[in-house]
């Protein structure tokens, strides 16, 4: 999703992924958000609140590979009901945070 000046007013989910901030003079800066939502106002403003959200570059690849193995195994594994639902969650958080470091 897009935000250019004038955008019409709109709130929208935002699932796990990336959100890139461009400030003036072209530079920007990638940010993780593990989700929340987007608030665009009429006047030209865009409020993101965010559950979780850090810098992209602050993310190892490696971990984040090593911990979505490690939340597939517990989602797939023996534990409760509660514990597989919240590592299913958790594993497609480092899903989103791995196709987003590979870009």
């Amino acid at each position: 999703m897009g935000i250019l000046a004038n955008h019409a007013p709109t709130i929208e989910p935002l699932r796990p992924g990336v959100v890139e901030v461009i400030e003036g003079g072209n530079t920007s800066k990638k940010w993780f958000v593990s989700g929340g939502f987007a608030t665009v106002h009429p006047n030209n403003k865009l409020t993101i609140n965010a559950v979780e959200a850090a810098p992209l570059d602050a993310f190892s690849p490696e971990a984040v590979r090593a911990n979505l193995q490690e939340a597939l195994k517990v989602a797939a594994g023996n534990g409760s009901e509660e514990d597989k639902v919240e590592a299913r969650i958790e594993a497609d958080v480092y899903e989103a945070l791995q196709h987003a470091l590979s870009k």
